[in-house]
């Protein structure tokens, strides 16, 4: 099984590349191999980060994680020798226990760089584009043959987010009760904001729809008070996992740390649906509806066609893990958050007739907060 694994620590790339063009073995020629990857591996998800090179070397931490745990840790290097390159590394176990001995390495010499591809003997590394390379792994199994297994990998690259739609969010000196009242000294002390940027669906009246918010924050979380009128409000699907978004619900998008960037299956960022019914639904990195109830705390109180949600979020970073246990972020004076407000309105058609934000998205497709951080207005916390 070790023997398995250990083909498994190299970035390889197709040897059907189309350049065959010879470049020097150097290491600023395979620089482009640093970053922080990520893939899919043997059940699990895969993670390795390079370093740019230096001192005659790149050098690589690497882990597989199955199930929420991690199989195991290999430690990587590429480094000059002899006018050459090779690849070494070690492995540990999730305890960092050795695999091989003290001085024991698992060596892959070089056999040639090409502008898109670096061949070692067992392995290679093969340049997709910027983002993204194939791996493609010898692996021997129990009849002692050879097979060619092919791993795809991408970079994980996030851009400074540009910070548009700056609000400063006040600090409560008492955290609000949730209980959808709404006569916390807070709520008091702040201004409402708009709720009233249609992202989706026909123009509709003041009599269909309106909607405000206010925001506070306090160490544990950030606190939301939304007024919505809605003269119409439909929960017609009783399943809280299927067409969420089709039914009346209050959406909160979240990024703990304003990165920005794609969250469409990863917790880079969260939308969270907050039904009727108070279930809150969001996809999972298994790309399907699941339920977050443990993070966000709601309460709403309906009078005539006013609806008042009082909400408390808790903010989750980019460690979240669907498998393990994970820790709220604490809040401090400073902290900037990402983040966008909307309301999906739907009074008797098959799909949502409305979907209104808080703030102006560019371009025709303003249906891209569940996908795209980038969106997302900026909080600033302040005391």
């Amino acid at each position: 099984m070790k023997l398995f694994l250990l083909l498994l620590v190299a970035f390889t790339l197709n040897s059907n590349a189309q350049d065959t063009k010879r470049l020097e073995p150097k290491l600023e020629n395979i620089a482009w191999i640093a970053g922080q990857w990520k893939g899919e591996a043997f059940g699990g998800q895969t993670e390795e980060n390079w370093s740019e090179p230096s001192g005659g070397s790149m050098m690589a931490t690497f882990k597989l994680i199955n199930e929420g745990k991690v199989s195991f840790y290999e430690i990587i290097i590429i480094r000059e020798v002899e006018n050459s390159l090779v690849l070494q590394l070690k492995h540990f176990d999730n305890d960092l226990k050795g695999w091989e001995t003290k001085n024991e390495t698992v060596d892959f010499p070089l056999i040639k760089i090409t502008p898109h591809q670096v061949l070692f003997e067992g392995m290679s590394f093969e340049k997709i584009s910027d983002t993204e390379m194939n791996v493609n792994v010898d692996i021997k199994n129990d009849n002692d043959e050879i097979e060619i297994v092919t791993f795809n990998y991408k970079k994980q690259v996030k851009t400074p987010k540009i910070v548009n739609h700056l609000i400063s969010v006040k600090k409560a000196k008492t955290k609000p009760i949730i209980d959808g009242i709404a006569n916390d000294e807070i709520w008091s002390n702040n201004l409402w904001l708009p709720l009233d940027e249609l992202w989706l669906g026909d123009t509709y009246s003041k009599d269909d729809f309106s909607g405000r918010y206010k925001l506070a924050w306090a160490e544990d979380a950030l606190y939301l008070l939304a007024e919505i009128k809605d003269d119409v409000l439909l929960d017609k699907n009783t399943n809280p996992l299927e067409a969420w978004w089709d039914d009346d619900c209050l959406e909160i998008f979240v990024d703990e740390d304003n990165s920005g960037g794609e969250h469409q299956y990863n917790h880079n960022a969260f939308a969270y649906h907050i039904a009727l019914d108070g279930n809150v639904v969001d996809m999972s990195t298994s790309k399907e509806g699941k339920l977050y109830n443990s993070h966000i705390k709601s309460q709403r109180v309906t009078k005539g066609n006013t609806s008042v949600w009082e909400v408390k979020i808790s903010l989750f970073d980019d460690s979240y893990n669907e498998h393990t246990e994970n820790s709220p972020t604490q809040l401090y004076p400073g902290k900037i958050v990402g983040f966008a407000l909307a309301y999906c309105d739907n009074d008797t058609s098959e799909e949502r007739e409305n979907f209104i934000g808080s703030i102006q998205v560019p371009g025709d497709d303003k249906n891209r907060g569940w996908i795209d951080a980038n969106i997302f207005g900026t909080l600033k916390l302040i005391n």
